[in-house]
């Protein structure tokens, strides 16, 4: 998983990385071992509009102040296990 602030983060490392964690999600129904990158692109426009990310699909992206924030937060209720 892309973690470290020094990798850049591109849209093919993104698919490849959803595809792999969750292959179900992010295939073609028709074709499930192939990822389907279009599963990406809505929820990626929406976390730029939400100024959550920055970057395009033809560069690289990372998050912002406010994106890292509230991944930590994520990850804070996944160690606590606390979806629910």
């Amino acid at each position: 998983m892309v973690r470290d602030a020094s990798k850049k983060c591109s849209f093919e490392i993104l698919v490849h990385q959803c595809f792999a964690l969750f292959p179900k999600a992010f295939s073609f129904s028709k074709h499930t071992e192939w990822p389907d990158s279009r599963k990406l692109d809505r929820p990626i426009r929406s976390l730029r509009k939400d100024k959550l990310i920055s970057g395009s699909p033809k560069t690289f992206f990372s998050l912002t102040k406010r994106g890292r924030k509230r991944a930590l937060e994520i990850a804070k209720v996944f160690r606590q296990r606390k979806l629910l």
